[in-house]
């Protein structure tokens, strides 16, 4: 790294178990002046930043080593090792497997100590003599928390005294001292049946969430020149290589079809159940399924830029661009526990001075305060609740690309569609064809004379119809005015074909009425010979999508390269405001027009488009949505949601998930506070005991993650 040289950088977090040393971890390395954008993961036990400053990567890593120890002992960052997928591969034989069974071993012996504890707990409950039922009670309380008695010392050596271990063993050592030996064994049994249950309901649903996205193709079958099909990893394989891609088998990555009929399963890139013909001709995206027969594919990309690879990273990527509920959180972590503790001192030694003199009494009542002064219910359930409906929006057809683009889904008061290809087909067809002092065909001739090089749906419409071929040889020259039209040189004459106002501009006199529809205007050598008429046909829940975001308040613009006559016709087939549609934009006016609009709008705007011409618009608006191109590099660098098909309906479900997420966030930020507030109060007035500061804790807790993972199974709608 030279210079101002900037790096972005990937590591492994390894023994990280609590939320709240994952908020404090994020804390301390945003204070390094080497690192920027810093993402500390606890999800996926990932630490993502920017390194801005050159230093050798093995001092790096001791750096964040120290501090991350510091802050959970035993924590520690290790490289992403980026080595050859075959190798990799036997890597996690030989050593994966073993891996898991040793922590799956640890965790097994864990439990059987829990057991024996929770036995001897009650056992000790029933003892009739208290001698015998303390000293049972005090070897339960040993074997139930022996593991938080040892972190809560390493962490004394290291000056860490705000940590949940240090905490939890100063409250039940307490009640110790209380004589309190039953509620002492009880609170440290039930912390641990709470741990054991938040880890287990957090871990479902990493495992829900990496289930969603198991998309990832796993071999190619690679056929060579003479037929012979060799597998291989889809990261080896070459662009213009043939794919053989057998009845069952995923796609493994972005190409034409060449050979074969079949049908195609794209409900994990789409979300949507019904399967699609394939045929030769046809593009085919990576993550599809093949149902019912054998074809053969040529890939045209490679595996680092098809369709499932850029949709795991965007997934991945999300988590790093955090949600302002999310910095909140984790700034208010920070603050809560010493606020909490320093209450427990109060209450513990100032009240009984200042008041009645009753140490003991107030001491007790303190270390209710202790016990609930962890704040891991936040730090745990609001970026779960992200990490969730980031996760659902994806199986679900709606690539969001991080958690601040989802939460300003919350408040949106506009929504801009460009018209075509999101409310229409952008599929066109010639419906009519006028022409004036030539034949039918000799005006089709020149019409596809100056298309003959376009890309463009209308220029492609116009190209299919009729029976006229063009020889190349005869366009001697061509020169495109984008959004106007073409100047070309054919056959010894000057065509120029596009809109009335280009060939007026040209001092062509153009002298026929504006009707509806889009039309395409010819002239030669100056004359004007006729036009073309051609339709867009309008998706299926156009008109749906837009009833529904009025009935929920939201304005609903169209923004349209058509003549106002069309447009507005348009606009009224769909249902939209007379005055909200604006007509006759090139692609640069949309963009003054847009900027026209937000300044109307008082909470957010949406802007909708093919992500193809609209680069500018969709980066310009407050949240910018491309659909139906989910193969178009620019689709996906240019929006911050991304549709996977082309149903405008998606729009409803992506603003919906938007607001149950924010719904689940207040619910777990309301509940945990709410419930820690209550029990304090209680606590304080003598009502409460550690049993209730436990609830207040753990079992909070599991039920806020338990909370935040229920947007998973949940359906996405209205």
């Amino acid at each position: 790294m030279k210079g101002d040289e900037k790096m972005k950088k990937e590591y492994e977090i390894e023994n990280l178990h609590c939320g709240g040393c994952a908020s404090k971890l994020q804390y301390e390395l945003d204070k390094l002046d080497e690192l920027e954008d810093v993402n500390v993961d606890f999800y996926t036990k990932k630490l993502k930043f920017i390194l801005r400053k050159d230093i050798s990567e093995d001092k790096l890593i001791e750096k964040l080593n120290q501090i991350a120890d510091k802050v959970e002992p035993g924590t520690y960052f290790k490289k992403v090792m980026i080595i050859d997928e075959d190798e990799l591969n036997r890597v996690e034989d030989n050593h994966g497997h073993n891996h898991s069974h040793g922590s799956e071993f640890i965790s097994k012996i864990d439990l059987i100590i829990l057991t024996i504890g929770i036995t001897l707990f009650v056992v000790g409950l029933t003892l009739p003599t208290t001698l015998q039922k303390n000293i049972i009670l005090i070897i339960a309380y040993g074997l139930s928390g022996y593991d938080i008695l040892l972190s809560a010392l390493k962490n004394i050596k290291r000056g860490k005294f705000l940590d949940e271990n240090f905490l939890m063993s100063i409250a039940t050592i307490g009640a110790l001292a209380l004589g309190d030996f039953g509620e002492a064994a009880g609170v440290m049994i039930f912390y641990k049946i709470g741990e054991f249950f938040q880890d287990m309901a957090v871990n479902n649903s990493k495992k829900s969430i990496e289930k969603l996205m198991s998309i990832k193709p796993e071999f190619a079958n690679v056929k060579d020149k003479n037929g012979v099909i060799e597998i291989k990893n889809p990261s080896k394989v070459k662009v213009g290589e043939i794919l053989v891609v057998k009845p069952g088998e995923r796609v493994p990555l972005d190409g034409v079809i060449v050979l074969g009929t079949t049908t195609l399963d794209k409900s994990a890139l789409t979300g949507e159940s019904v399967p699609v013909v394939g045929e030769i001709g046809n593009e085919v995206l990576s993550g599809s399924i093949n149902i019912n027969g054998t074809i053969e594919v040529r890939v045209t990309k490679l595996y680092s830029q098809s369709t499932v690879s850029r949709i795991i990273d965007m997934v991945q990527s999300a988590g790093s661009k955090k949600a302002h509920a999310e910095k909140f959180i984790t700034k208010f972590a920070r603050y809560y526990t010493p606020i909490v503790v320093f209450m427990a001192i109060f209450i513990g030694l100032g009240v009984p001075l200042l008041h009645d003199g009753d140490f003991k009494l107030w001491f007790g009542r303190a270390l209710i305060f202790l016990v609930i002064s962890c704040p891991c219910a936040l730090v745990l359930s609001v970026p779960l609740t992200f990490f969730s409906s980031i996760g659902k929006g994806s199986k679900d057809g709606i690539l969001i690309k991080g958690g601040n683009y989802l939460e300003r889904l919350k408040n949106i008061d506009t929504v801009v569609f460009d018209k075509t290809g999101t409310l229409t087909k952008g599929s066109f067809k010639v419906i009519k064809v006028e022409a004036i002092n030539v034949t039918e065909r000799n005006l089709i001739e020149y019409a596809k004379a100056g298309e003959f090089y376009s890309n463009h749906p209308i220029g492609k419409a116009i190209l299919n119809y009729g029976d006229v071929n063009i020889s190349e040889w005869d366009i001697q020259g061509h020169n495109e005015k984008a959004g106007y039209g073409v100047n070309v040189l054919y056959s010894g004459k000057e065509i120029l074909v596009g809109s009335k106002k280009f060939l007026e501009s040209h001092h062509v006199d153009v002298e026929v009425s504006e009707e509806f529809g889009t039309v395409v205007y010819v002239a030669v050598d100056s004359e004007f010979i006729g036009r073309i008429f051609v339709e867009d046909e309008m998706k299926e829940n156009s008109r749906k999508t837009i009833d529904e975001l009025k009935s929920q308040g939201i304005d609903v613009y169209m923004l349209t390269g058509d003549n106002e006559k069309t447009g507005k016709h348009i606009g009224d087939k769909l249902g939209i405001d007379r005055d909200k549609i604006y007509t006759n934009l090139l692609p640069q006016d949309k963009v003054s027009k847009l900027e026209e609009i937000k300044n109307k709008s008082k909470k957010g705007t949406i802007f909708v488009g093919d992500g193809i011409n609209d680069a500018p618009v969709l980066a310009m608006a407050d949240i910018g949505i491309s659909m139906g191109k989910l193969g178009s590099d620019i689709a996906i660098e240019s929006s911050d949601i991304v549709l996977m098909n082309d149903d405008p309906y998606k729009i409803i479900e992506a603003l919906y998930l938007g607001k149950k997420n924010n719904q689940v966030v207040l619910e777990n930020v309301g509940f945990a506070l709410g419930v820690k507030i209550v029990v304090m109060i209680l606590g304080v007035l003598g009502i409460a005991n550690l049993w209730l500061a436990i609830f207040a804790d753990v079992g909070v807790s599991v039920l806020a993650v338990l909370n935040a993972s229920k947007i998973l199974n949940k359906k996405i709608e209205e």
